[in-house]
Order: structure tokens, then C-alpha cells, then sequence
């Protein structure tokens, strides 16, 4: 045994000396400015967060533009994801314990639950808008947190938030001493929660690993098949198939060169539109294949369909407004107005 494990020693001593060789083959060193895209968190200790500033007000015209499709006007929508503002208390500013998550009460949302401000600005300027990640200014960022702050009676109605007076708006957040913090793995003080006496008879011969999707997201997202890379062990399930039909084998994508349709669906897929609007159902929107009956005999739909994109609006199909889509270009937009005017088929 222990000559096995000298030669394991020496071994790994090995791999780890000839890694710099290998680093120093493959790859560049990153540049600056490719590190600073990158390098965005800002940390609970402020840490990251870039000088700017915005106001209530201004947070409440971005809001309105960029945000209340999918949150509503006030923050309190539950049509398209979970309600951001409710269950925040007097109390809980005072006490930085949120009273309704210690309760049955149902009201728990992003901003009686978060305990750390910088969470808010973090994820907002990381993967907000929904359809558009990334393209806020740091100035609208700080708008749209103080708009937050002030729905949840945080901050006052003329509040400016910036990178100072963030420091002061920790002091208040609802949350903020309702985190609990567990020791680690390695603290042997306590009972270990893992004691058991190992079975090792009737083992099953084979075991089958599988999982399934509920049927209403079966195509939330579209097709997971024609999702998967071309590359590596795993491949996305064809889940435009019916549920209770059987197995059936994923798509293969390099086997044939994608039709005209199938390449216009990959356009819509990868534009976030399928998150939005299923093929042939509705999500938040109407299904893809609920369009072009509506503008059946129109000469003018396909000019009118494109406007529509691009400017986004509410009431033709429902309350909740799309944001206008000022990602793809005239040509791509041209190509999902046809392929949505010919009834979205992929072939």
C-alpha cells in the first residue's frame, strides 16, 4: 500500500509540474479591458460598485419602460415571475428581520426576503432587462434600485441613490439581520447528521436514471433538442413530443443542413422570443401560430407585424406589454415576420 501511494505522489507531483508547460501553450493572457467586462459583481460590502447616481422619479420612468412588462407597474405583478414588492413591514426596517418569511403568510418577495442591498444592484445590472441583459447605464441601475427601495418604503419619494448613500439604505433593508450562518462541514463539535449503517444486500442489478418535465414547461423554452451543442455527453430531450407517447430520440442537428424555417427558429429561440410566446401556445404572449390568423388578407401585416416588434406595446393580445426589440437587424426581423406570417412551422 504504501508503495502505491509514493507512486501516486509522484505522479501528481508530475501533473503539477508540467502545468505551467501546458498553461504557457494554450491561450493568451486576458487584457484589461477584457477583464473589467468581465469583472462586474459588486460585493454586500460595496465592494465593485461604480460611482453613479439616480433618482425615484427617473427610476420610475425606466421602470415603466424596461421593467413593469414583467413586474408590473408597482413591482406587485405575479403574471410573469414572482411579485418583487409586498410583505415589508414598519417593523421589519426597525428590527432587519422580515416577520413574514417566520409565518405562513404567502407574501414573500425579492424585497422582504433580500438582506443585502448590493444584491439587488448586482443582479439588476447583470441580467436585467430580461430580453436585453446588461443594458442598463450604471446611472439607470441606480434609478430602478431606488424606485424598488421606495415602493417597499425604504427610501422617501425624493431619495437620489448613489454610491454613498447606498451605505446608509443597508441600514434600513428589511432582511437585513434575518441571515443565519451555519458552521462548516469540518465543525466536529455536533452529532455528525451522516452516521448510518451502510446496506449492502438485495442491490438493485441495474438502475435507470431518468428525469421528466411537468407538461405545462415541457416547451416553455422551446424544443430543448435543437438546443443542445454539437458537442460532448449530453443531448437536450425532443420535448415537442406529446406527453404518454414513449421515448424518443433527440434531434440531431449535424446530420442535415437546417431549412430556411428551422434557421428563422433558431433566430427566435436564441432572441428570447420562445420565452414568451410558445409555438402553438401561450405563455405571456400568444403562441407563434396565433399570429398570422390575425392578420390574414392584411397586404400590410408584414409591415405592420414589424413595427410591432420593434416598438413593443400592450392590448392587442392582453394587458402585459412586450418590450420593444431593438436586437435583431432589418434583415432578421424581415426573416421572423415572414416565418411568423407563414404559421412558425420549424420545416
Amino acid at each position: 500500500m504504501s508503495r502505491l501511494l509514493d507512486r501516486a505522489m509522484r505522479s501528481a507531483v508530475l501533473v503539477l509540474a508540467m502545468l505551467p508547460v501546458v498553461a504557457m501553450a494554450i491561450g493568451r493572457a486576458a487584457t484589461p479591458e477584457e477583464i473589467t467586462a468581465w469583472d462586474i459583481d459588486v460585493r454586500p460590502d460595496f465592494t465593485g460598485l461604480p460611482a453613479g447616481s439616480g433618482t425615484v422619479a427617473e427610476g420610475e420612468v425606466i421602470w415603466e419602460a424596461k421593467c413593469a412588462s414583467c413586474h408590473g407597474s408597482f413591482g406587485e405583478s405575479n403574471s410573469v415571475f414572482a411579485p418583487l414588492v409586498g410583505g415589508v413591514t414598519r417593523k421589519d426596517l426597525e428590527t432587519g428581520r422580515s416577520a413574514t418569511l417566520a409565518s405562513d403568510a404567502p407574501t414573500r418577495t425579492a424585497m422582504s426576503m433580500s438582506p443585502t442591498v448590493s444584491t439587488l444592484w448586482d443582479y439588476i445590472n447583470r441580467a436585467m432587462p430580461w430580453n436585453a441583459p446588461q443594458s442598463l447605464s450604471t446611472n439607470e441601475v441606480y434609478a430602478a434600485v431606488a424606485y424598488l427601495l421606495n415602493l417597499s418604503d425604504i427610501v422617501p419619494a425624493d431619495f437620489t441613490l448613489d454610491q454613498n448613500s447606498i451605505r446608509e439604505v443597508q441600514k434600513r433593508m428589511p432582511n437585513r439581520n434575518g441571515m443565519v450562518l451555519f458552521p462548516g462541514l469540518w465543525d466536529r463539535k455536533g452529532k455528525s447528521d451522516v452516521i448510518a449503517t451502510s446496506c449492502m444486500k438485495d442491490c438493485a442489478k441495474s438502475i435507470a436514471i431518468s428525469s421528466a418535465l411537468p407538461e405545462h414547461a415541457r416547451n416553455a423554452h422551446g424544443n430543448l433538442a435543437l438546443q443542445s451543442r454539437e458537442w460532448g455527453p449530453v443531448r437536450g430531450a425532443n420535448t415537442e413530443v406529446a406527453a404518454g407517447t414513449g421515448a424518443t430520440a433527440p434531434i440531431k442537428l449535424a446530420a442535415k443542413q437546417a431549412s430556411t424555417a428551422e434557421a428563422t427558429r433558431k433566430l427566435a429561440e436564441g432572441g428570447g422570443c420562445l420565452g414568451c410566446h410558445g409555438l402553438n401556445a401561450r405563455i405571456v404572449g400568444p403562441g407563434m401560430s396565433e399570429i398570422a390568423p390575425k392578420y390574414k388578407g392584411d397586404a400590410a401585416a408584414a409591415a405592420k407585424l414589424a413595427a410591432k416588434i420593434r416598438a413593443g406595446g400592450a392590448g392587442v393580445w392582453g394587458e402585459i406589454a412586450m418590450p420593444p426589440q431593438r436586437g435583431p437587424s432589418d434583415e432578421e426581423l424581415k426573416a421572423l415576420v415572414d416565418w411568423i406570417l407563414s404559421g412558425a412551422a420549424s420545416e
